[in-house]
């Protein structure tokens, strides 16, 4: 059975709107998808069985298509092709009609843009999550590339082959920053019992030995605005950095308490996260939701959140056209908590990267519009897919890369493919982590590097 049906080609044709600016139609055939132009008789035969990414994934082969230069304009040797264990002798072939492509690029971007793969997904990770070490993708060593976007530049050129003199829109890449706001101070909201605690950590593990004295401070006179002595009060710093790299940085506060331990300690109604939200406002940033860590099964709940946030923003006079955010831990139930931004109304999820390691979870770089593969239908969302988290690349429990050459090196690669391909490269920074000076310069490294 073809997983062509009219939901599936419709939003696959929105896709390549998106991508391409054109209004392509795109009709189902007998193992095959083809691709017109209105008005011209020429068109593409994209074949490959559609049904090849319906069986599990741990049988699922996985090869690659050697390019020849003229249909290799990324210079990238060759395209991955989950779902093929075998190659064909010629991946583009010209015909009487226009071209033929010898695999099923449509299946998989249906496969990967939907997360298909993950719908009662195995091998979840301590916190229910899908890593990445239980992807195709990483099984198969395909992770940090963006196997959709590859195989839609080769349509690209096909395209351009097949129809010399249709317009076909050229994509900008550009970096989106994001900050999710776990702690917006390090004293100010702590419960009173666990204040001690939290000093004497700092003065023991982190060595700072001023903690005895400004973690009362800061916990006793944090009143209308967070205090300038404040560690974790970096936030015009970042946007400080943005602004020099011409970056709108997205900052996204936990509105909600599903888990006393895991949770932010503020409330977005205190005074001080006001005047903190009004000053990203007034600085040309974006303000966006976090849901608090057990909201991922409960649409209701992300909805309730957003209610909330929104509903501070509009008595402090915050308005946005396009409102976003990212699941807290990046905890996510696939298409559960899907859902729940839609409930929320707003425009976009920034979640789907994993946390155990950077890469392309979606197999893209490109914002595109959601689809939950279980219903079929098309969501009034739109995804943002994550490429990295500072600490996927950093910390010991990760990749570990530290925060020296070695951890810059993957972020200019990682920053570099999307840059390739003309797509945006989404990092997660928290603000929590841009403390230490060497992580600080870091930080800036990485933002100002121009691929």
């Amino acid at each position: 059975m073809s997983m062509y049906n009219t939901s599936v080609l419709t939003w696959l044709q929105t896709i390549l709107k998106e991508r391409f600016d054109q209004n392509f139609r795109l009709s189902s055939g007998q193992n095959s998808l083809e691709v017109h132009v209105e008005g011209n008789a020429s068109y593409i035969k994209v074949s490959g069985a559609s049904n090849i990414f319906k069986q599990d994934v741990l049988d699922l082969p996985c090869t690659k298509y050697y390019l020849p230069e003229e249909w290799d304009p990324l210079k990238i040797k060759y395209l991955v092709a989950p779902g093929v264990d075998k190659t064909t002798e010629s991946l583009v072939e010209k015909t009487d009609f226009g071209y033929l492509i010898n695999y099923n690029l449509f299946s998989l971007a249906y496969w990967m843009l939907s997360r298909k793969e993950e719908v009662d997904g195995a091998g979840l990770d301590e916190f229910d999550r899908f890593p990445a070490t239980s992807s195709h993708a990483y099984r198969h060593g395909y992770l940090e590339r963006p196997v959709v976007d590859e195989w839609f530049e080769l349509l690209r050129s096909v395209i351009l082959r097949t129809w010399p003199n249709l317009y076909i829109k050229k994509n900008e890449f550009r970096t989106l920053v994001s900050h999710d706001v776990d702690s917006p101070s390090r004293y100010a909201f702590s419960p009173l019992q666990q204040l001690p605690r939290a000093v004497l950590r700092d003065f023991i593990k982190h060595r700072t030995p001023t903690s005895p004295f400004f973690g009362p401070f800061i916990y006793a006179f944090t009143k209308a605005r967070l205090l300038k002595i404040d560690p974790l009060n970096n936030f015009d710093w970042i946007m400080d950095v943005s602004e020099r790299n011409n970056i709108r940085s997205a900052f996204y506060f936990i509105c909600g308490r599903t888990d006393s331990a895991r949770d932010g300690q503020y409330e977005i109604e205190h005074p001080a996260i006001r005047y903190l939200l009004k000053n990203i406002y007034q600085r040309g940033h974006e303000i966006g939701l976090h849901p608090s860590f057990n909201t991922y099964l409960c649409p209701e709940l992300i909805a309730k959140e957003a209610a909330r946030l929104r509903s501070v923003c509009a008595e402090e006079h915050i308005e946005q056209a396009t409102w976003g955010g990212r699941m807290h831990y990046l905890r996510w139930k696939h298409p559960i908590t899907l859902h729940g931004w839609e409930q929320a109304s707003f425009n976009y999820d920034s979640t789907l990267g994993y946390a155990d390691l950077p890469g392309f979870r979606c197999g893209t770089c490109f914002e595109y519009p959601a689809f939950d593969p279980v219903l079929e239908k098309p969501l009034n969302l739109r995804i943002r897919p994550l490429i990295a988290m500072e600490s996927s690349i950093i910390a010991s429990r990760y990749l570990g890369l530290g925060v020296g050459e070695e951890s810059f090196r993957k972020f200019k690669e990682l920053k570099s493919v999307c840059q390739r391909v003309g797509g945006s490269f989404t990092l997660l920074w928290h603000n929590s982590e841009l403390v230490d000076p060497k992580m600080r310069r870091l930080y800036e490294s990485v933002l100002s590097f121009q691929p």
